[in-house]
């Protein structure tokens, strides 16, 4: 028999562990479905904002050693367009990924949901890069609480705070999204980098400061979601540097109860969801499991 793949994220189950992180493939349903079809067990959307922004000019994204750095500006249509785009799906489960700077930001943008299927909300308090957004946001513990709460006052869908590594102590952004009743933790966003070209000597992105994604950061990513996991308890959702099998399997023993994978989609990689979906299978076989949830956090029984 075939192990389960499926897996429980406080009250959403998704059928295999492993989804589209946020900001690699835009906001096309086609795109979603195919990713779907090949083994994503849900696709989270670009982070969407109240209205439409433009984003930074090019160069916005930069392939480095181990990874991308990235400034895009969060370049999206805003909410009520991709709401309408989505309107007709019966079949992929989606996680919309939001962004704003304050409670009425969020609940004005689920409302726009209302009649939509969706799976969850996944709120962006990290993005490293843009003013008054994310970082700025997920810094400010209490009014990570604020948003949280009111996003979950005004939906019956789960709501999942995105954490980063900001001038906070992260630890207290993931308390202080609890404390507001965020129903898991995804862990985590890119981290504040830049690259010079020592050619033209000047910053390699249109905005000098980024985000750094991509295998460099994943044993970072991996001790965040085993500090959250250890002292809180909750629902975890590793993100950063998954490229393979042993990469989900290594979060899923950190805490994780499932994986985002990004970067190794821009790298053109589109089967790795079917080559996680095989690999962890076959570790679980190897290893006589039966249920992802018997490995989640074994490595903190050391």
């Amino acid at each position: 028999m075939n192990p389960d793949l499926s897996v429980t994220i406080g009250p959403m189950t998704l059928e295999r562990p492993a989804m589209l992180a946020s900001g690699i493939l835009g906001i096309s349903l086609e795109v979603f479905g195919r990713l779907y079809k090949n083994g994503a067990g849900a696709v989270v959307s670009k982070s969407l904002s109240r209205e439409p922004w433009e984003g930074y000019p090019n160069p916005t994204i930069v392939g480095i050693k181990g990874g991308y750095l990235n400034a895009v500006g969060l370049s999206n249509p805003g909410a009520p367009y991709f709401a309408k785009m989505i309107s007709q799906n019966k079949e992929v489960p989606i996680i919309v990924s939001l962004v704003g700077s304050i409670e009425d930001d969020f609940e004005f943008m689920i409302k726009q949901f209302e009649n939509v299927k969706v799976i969850g909300y996944e709120l962006n308090l990290s993005c490293p890069h843009v003013e008054k957004v994310g970082l700025e946001v997920g810094d400010d513990p209490n009014l990570v609480t604020k948003i949280v709460k009111r996003a979950k006052s005004v939906t019956k869908v789960p709501v999942i705070a995105k954490v980063g590594l900001g001038t906070t102590n992260y630890l207290d952004t993931v308390g202080a999204a609890l404390e507001g009743g965020a129903d898991a933790i995804t862990a985590i966003n890119t981290i504040r980098a830049m690259g010079i070209d020592v050619e033209t000597q000047r910053p390699i992105l249109s905005h000098k400061i980024g985000g750094l994604s991509g295998t460099a950061i994943r044993p970072v990513a991996v001790r965040c979601v085993y500090e959250i996991a250890s002292k809180y308890g909750v629902p975890v959702i590793g993100c950063g540097g998954v490229s393979n099998w042993e990469d989900a399997v290594e979060f899923i023993l950190a805490g994780a109860s499932a994986v985002q994978v990004g970067s190794a989609i821009g790298d053109g990689w589109i089967d790795v969801f079917s080559q996680i979906n095989d690999g962890v299978s076959n570790y679980m076989k190897r290893k006589g499991y039966t249920k992802i949830s018997e490995m989640v956090g074994l490595a903190r029984n050391y």
